[in-house]
């Protein structure tokens, strides 16, 4: 059964789960109350993050035009444009083992794509979430229901893989940016 989470909490991932390499991070939403006009349209990315916090080569932020990190190890598996119908809106496949030595935080975002020319803000998202899976099995490992705590943000770091010496954590974060998938790289390092 799935370790379910509060914000702030972190919870073991490969210690518990011992020879566990493969998993996948399902992130799903709903759009509720919103008729701008205009298509509603979330990303997930993920930025890999280097001791400092920070993203060393942009090729490390990984998102639907950049789906693959150099080492291998993260991959983007589509745009979904809609988020329509039940299930995991987006998807993105880690190989641990792939890890490149000197990332120490691989962390998952959502942001809105052209949220503030749209008007729309997370005030205006249900139901979002992100969970680990094991790849081999399908099995839900680790959910982290987001909750309805946000208003204005254009972005939520919704999560985070560490390394603590040779294991992996998830951390469940959920913390809102009001500007966007901008200020997300520019707090990681990376000019926009």
């Amino acid at each position: 059964m799935a370790i379910s989470l509060q914000k702030g909490q972190k919870v073991d991932l490969t210690k518990t789960n011992p020879g566990l390499t493969k998993i996948i991070i399902g992130l799903g939403w709903d759009v509720n109350k919103y008729d701008g006009g205009k298509d509603f349209d979330l990303d997930s990315s993920v930025f890999m993050l280097n001791p400092e916090g920070k993203v060393a080569d942009e090729k490390n932020f990984v998102f639907f035009n950049n789906p693959k990190s150099p080492d291998g190890s993260v991959t983007h598996t589509g745009d979904n444009r809609s988020g329509a119908g039940d299930g995991d809106d987006e998807q993105i496949k880690v190989d641990l083992a792939l890890v490149s030595s000197n990332v120490s935080k691989v962390t998952f975002a959502i942001t809105i794509h052209e949220a503030q020319e749209r008007s729309q803000n997370f005030g205006q998202v249900s139901n979002a979430y992100v969970r680990v899976l094991n790849e081999a099995s399908g099995e839900e490992l680790i959910r982290y229901d987001l909750g309805e705590d946000f208003s204005v943000e254009t972005a939520v770091v919704v999560g985070e893989l560490y390394r603590n010496n040779a294991e992996w954590k998830f951390n469940a974060i959920g913390s809102g940016y009001q500007n966007g998938l901008a200020g997300l790289c520019k707090d990681f390092g990376l000019d926009v």
